[in-house]
């Protein structure tokens, strides 16, 4: 009975948090609307630049909108336990009771939710703008639902180590774009084997275990970076 308490505590808690968090980037609209501004004028300028080579705005269009797609989760990154460490949020639940995990994998969602998701709707315009191959769409969706959460799960734990830095931002970068490279070559190689005709699944299969990976470990791993930052 006590468990069971505990565990409906827990996830009326998580249930509270993400809704707090999804009230305060709704009011924040500038903020929230950055990063997807971002995202449709770099994927914009590829056409501008290129000029009318359809073929070759077609083919190079995976890696693109995934790199714009990295580069705008990057951007939103910092802010996904910052507003909370600065105004004393963050201790505030820890002193709760509340474990970090929770709160960690709370933040995580949302970040999803703001940041990730908006760029999984945009997945069809820009397919549409770059030229994408016709029958690579429902993959290149594929990919963005997959590998999105993951950016915002291993980027937590980069924010989690320099939360508490003046500049850690352009530190933040540098640690987690090694991390996002794999992410970013099986994405784009299971869009072109489509485009190609290809076996593409098996890169679907990797992302879905890199998913999982990083759903089971990021939440304790950014936890740990958190108390590391607050002690």
């Amino acid at each position: 009975m006590n468990a069971n308490t505990a565990n409906g505590s827990m996830g009326s808690a998580f249930i509270a948090l993400v809704r707090r968090d999804l009230l305060l980037a709704f009011r924040r609209r500038t903020e929230l609307l950055f990063p997807v501004i971002f995202l449709l004028v770099v994927v914009s300028l590829f056409p501008l630049g290129i000029g009318p080579s359809m073929e070759l705005l077609a083919r190079i269009a995976p890696g693109v909108i995934w790199i714009a797609a990295l580069l705008a989760t990057v951007i939103s990154l910092d802010g996904l336990f910052r507003s909370d460490y600065e105004d004393g949020s963050l201790e505030q639940f820890v002193i709760s009771g509340h474990p970090l995990t929770l709160i960690a994998l709370a933040k995580i969602l949302t970040h999803w939710l703001v940041a990730g998701l908006p760029i999984v709707l945009l997945c069809p315009l820009l397919g549409i703008w770059m030229n994408l191959p016709e029958g690579t769409l429902g993959v290149m969706l594929a990919t963005l639902i997959i590998g999105t959460p993951i950016l915002s799960l291993i980027g937590s734990i980069g924010v989690g180590l320099t939360i508490s830095l003046k500049r850690g931002g352009q530190l933040l970068s540098l640690l987690v774009f090694p991390l996002y490279v794999p992410i970013l070559i099986i994405s784009t190689a299971a869009v072109m084997a489509a485009a190609d005709s290809l076996p593409y699944t098996q890169f679907l299969g990797l992302l879905t275990a890199g998913l999982v990976v990083s759903l089971t470990l990021a939440p304790f791993a950014a936890a740990a970076a958190l108390k590391i930052s607050l002690s």
